[in-house]
């Protein structure tokens, strides 16, 4: 039996409600895009000033975590278009493991993440708190990492907060909330976390890959 679709009072129709909500989250996604931009333009501007300081500090990040974090992610968002296809075709079941199983990979990811955090302030790698890296490009290493830690932790944030969109969208699914007829919510969530893994794949060779071929 198909749920009804619950169409908010603002709205006249299934449709209306669904072009306002993908163009909302349109509208937020590039907000988003404009604030990482942002911070690329930052990084381009700082490694261009000092490119073998870029290059040393490069080397000091953790390849293998990064490389393994990035496999993950990856098949994090396989998950997640799985998800929204079985969301699609009325599979409740597969939906609600495969959301789950997105959000378990992004906390692998964090886990990880954090385990790379730990690794780098017990090599004196943490700007303000912890930094020791001696040397002519001393500075240019240090505000390397400044851009590494403030990079990689914004992104950590929206990926926390896609791990939660992901339990409550989980939970959604498990009261019957979507349908063949209505899974907005699914479908905007995945745009989202295909975002965060988008992020991701530019800041993996901007942040590990500088100088290492």
């Amino acid at each position: 039996m198909t749920e009804a679709v619950v169409i908010a009072r603002q709205f006249d129709d299934p449709l209306q409600q669904r072009t306002a909500s993908d163009l909302g989250m349109w509208v937020f996604l590039a907000t988003e895009i404009l604030f990482f931009g942002a911070l690329f333009v930052a990084y381009t501007a700082t490694r261009v000033h000092d490119p073998q300081a870029f290059a040393i500090a490069s080397r000091l990040t953790n390849l293998t975590l990064g490389s393994i974090n990035t496999g993950v992610l990856l098949t994090s968002s396989l998950m997640m278009a799985l998800a929204v296809r079985s969301t699609k075709l009325g599979l409740r079941r597969a939906s609600i493991a495969f959301l789950l199983a997105t959000a378990a990979l992004g906390t692998v990811f964090l886990g990880i993440k954090f385990t790379e955090y730990y690794l780098d302030w017990r090599d004196h790698l943490v700007p303000v708190i912890d930094f020791a890296h001696t040397g002519p490009h001393a500075g240019g290493v240090e505000t390397f990492f400044y851009m590494y830690f403030f990079m990689t932790g914004v992104h950590s944030i929206h990926l926390i907060i896609g791990i939660v969109t992901m339990l409550v969208l989980a939970w959604m699914a498990k009261r019957r909330d979507f349908s063949p007829d209505y899974f907005t919510p699914v479908e905007l969530g995945g745009l989202y976390w295909h975002l965060v893994d988008i992020v991701w794949i530019f800041l993996y060779p901007l942040l590990y890959l500088v100088s290492r071929s």
